[in-house]
């Protein structure tokens, strides 16, 4: 059933470090319905209306552009090659991608207002486009669009999900970086291999033509005006599996998710405020402190070395995994691996596509006669978790995801899409080691086991991390989790309500995926990118106070809820952007692939769309 609003009295809170009094405001979303014919859900839903400070107003979705769009001159989602040329499928059709991800609302220096968004492809894609601004209704279109250029980074990879800086510009995130492994053993993965097709070349030539270390980092972009904006790749802050990274208020302590399995937790602190180009990086070690519900931690920090865009942008050109690392083979016992490695040799388990054991030691990189902190520097930025690792930092987490930060608490939110793999003991969800012909040590075999959760949950939880005065987290303990309907994933039901379709409770989050935090509101929004856990995916409104959760949108079969972002006052309207990604694209627990349901192949076309409320600038 449709969870009830909630109506929150406005009250006075105090604000980071007690510094200054916030008047916090109010805003009940009514609930949307939940989806549940076909005709349902074929549809984008959403809370009919809100109260927002004692006044109501009407929601609805509405959408800016959908992938294929033409708007002047451009096509929104065309996907083009390093000179420039659209890429063509093999029936000579344009490639249009529907996999809309991020997509930010700025300010350019000339005064108008613009959109940027990334498609999460291989080669991905960043679109720039005009916005018109209706002053009556707060209502957004798109003038024109145009892909921005980034032959000058070797293109973009999978470009995921993003922040906006405090400074205004568009920050980023290509996720899933290539295993540079690979290409030392010529083994590049089909997924890997794609990229080629932006260099005007087959798959097949991936290995000559791509250099892994280009990818994985945080793009940041500046617009000045529709013909100019800078495209930056921020090397300094590492290369891992990248959600997104987040600016904190200070302009220069960054937090950055890495997306995958056996991942890492990352803080990068700039050297100059305002100025992501160069700085330190520092890597979470997880010391538990429950392993009730979805565990509770202390943090301590590695450290993993200062470094330059300019001097990560040499070193990616110069040097491949066979001169940063040298491999051994685990130590066998009766031929099973023993978790140990040769002498000289550290014991890591990372992950790329999954966890694995490796036996790793630096190399003298830059050949200078030693081993020292030069090489530590290079290697934190090429091999960045495959270092973390190896300096004692914990690489444990399952699907890392969005990150947002409340002001109103000093606490920064971190949503976990499972509950699963290395950050179990010896397990995965209903899977116990105890009684399995094959036990489940692929995750913790080699490594620190520093995360021994003690029940997984496949639907996920949202994090908070408490901060101290120079915004490091110190703390980390479950803020929401979903509520599984089954034991596991296919098994029987734990409860009667069960329907078959949704292995998550529908009255809870799924597969928390980006969120965003509404200051003076306490309300955190959480978009899910959910296969199994709920047929149709949603975005909610939890309230940080009560623990009230309200649903405000529901999405097509088999898309994903992405960019769910806050904008608290542009031009005296507020905006809460949502895009629904690659409709008709995901596999659900029903038995049915959705792209079997798809009537018109228009129906598949991603939306990048918002909901517009009166200004919340408390």
């Amino acid at each position: 059933m449709p969870t009830k609003p909630i109506h929150l009295t406005i009250t006075a809170t105090l604000g980071l470090g007690a510094a200054s009094l916030t008047l916090a405001g109010s805003i009940d979303f009514s609930p949307a319905p939940f989806a549940q014919t076909d005709a349902d859900k074929r549809q984008i839903l959403t809370s009919p209306s809100a109260m927002v400070d004692g006044r109501q107003a009407p929601l609805e979705y509405r959408a800016i552009l959908r992938s294929g769009d033409r708007v002047g001159s451009g096509t929104f989602g065309l996907l083009h090659d390093i000179q420039g040329n659209p890429l063509l499928a093999a029936d000579g059709s344009p490639v249009i991608s529907n996999s809309n991800d991020f997509s930010s609302i700025l300010t350019g220096k000339d005064g108008k207002l613009y959109m940027v968004s990334h498609f999460e492809s291989r080669p991905g894609a960043i679109y720039l486009t005009e916005l018109a601004q209706d002053r009556q209704t707060g209502a957004l279109s798109a003038i024109q669009t145009r892909a921005l250029d980034l032959a000058a980074q070797r293109g973009g990879w999978v470009l995921c999900a993003g922040s906006v800086t405090p400074w205004g510009t568009h920050l980023g995130a290509e996720e899933y970086e290539p295993d540079a492994r690979q290409w030392r053993d010529q083994s590049i993965s089909p997924y890997n291999a794609a990229m080629a097709t932006y260099f005007g070349a087959a798959p097949a030539q991936a290995g000559d033509l791509m250099n892994p270390y280009d990818y994985g980092y945080p793009i940041e972009i500046d617009v000045s005006d529709f013909d100019h904006a800078r495209v930056q790749k921020h090397y300094a802050m590492g290369r891992i599996a990248l959600e997104l990274g987040y600016v904190l208020p200070d302009r220069k302590t960054l937090y950055l998710s890495d997306d995958g399995t056996n991942v890492g937790l990352f803080r990068f602190v700039a050297q100059t405020p305002g100025d992501l180009s160069a700085g330190s990086l520092w890597a979470a070690r997880w010391s538990q402190r429950s392993a009730a519900g979805a565990g509770t931690a202390l943090l301590d920090w590695v450290y993993l070395g200062y470094a330059s865009n300019d001097q990560v942008s040499q070193w990616k050109d110069s040097y491949r995994f066979a001169d940063i690392f040298d491999e051994a083979d685990p130590v066998k016992e009766k031929g099973k691996n023993t978790g140990r490695c040769p002498e000289g040799f550290s014991s890591i388990n990372v992950g790329h596509q999954d966890g694995q054991h490796q036996c790793l030691k630096l190399r003298d990189i830059d050949g200078d006669g030693a081993v020292w902190q030069s090489d530590w520097n290079i290697a934190s930025r090429l091999e960045t978790r495959r270092w973390a690792a190896m300096r004692g930092a914990t690489t444990e987490f399952r699907k890392m995801e969005g990150i947002s930060y409340n002001p109103d608490a000093n606490l920064l939110y971190l949503a976990m899409s499972e509950i699963d793999r290395g950050m179990l003991d010896f397990a995965r969800v209903g899977k116990g080691r105890e009684g399995e012909k094959r036990p489940y040590d692929q995750y913790d075999i080699g490594g620190p086991n520093h995360m021994t959760i003690a029940r997984g949950n496949l639907c996920g939880a949202v994090y908070a991390l408490s901060l101290d005065g120079n915004y490091t987290a110190t703390h980390i303990f479950p803020l929401i989790s979903g509520t599984p309907m089954t034991t596991n994933h296919g098994a029987e039901a734990d409860s009667p309500d069960f329907d078959g379709l949704n292995h998550c409770d529908i009255d809870g989050i799924a597969n928390p995926d980006n969120i965003s935090y509404l200051p003076g509101y306490h309300r955190l929004i959480i978009g899910e990118d959910s296969v199994s856990g709920h047929q149709n995916d949603m975005v909610w409104a939890y309230n940080t106070q009560s623990g009230a959760l309200t649903r405000i949108q529901t999405t097509p079969y088999g898309a994903e809820a992405t960019s769910a972002y806050w904008y608290p006052n542009i031009k005296g309207f507020a905006y809460l952007m949502s895009v629904v990604q690659h409709p008709y694209g995901e596999p659900d627990a029903s038995g049915i692939h959705p792209a079997q349901r798809l009537k018109n192949p228009a129906q598949a076309a991603g939306y990048t769309g918002y909901l517009v409320f009166p200004a919340l600038d408390h």
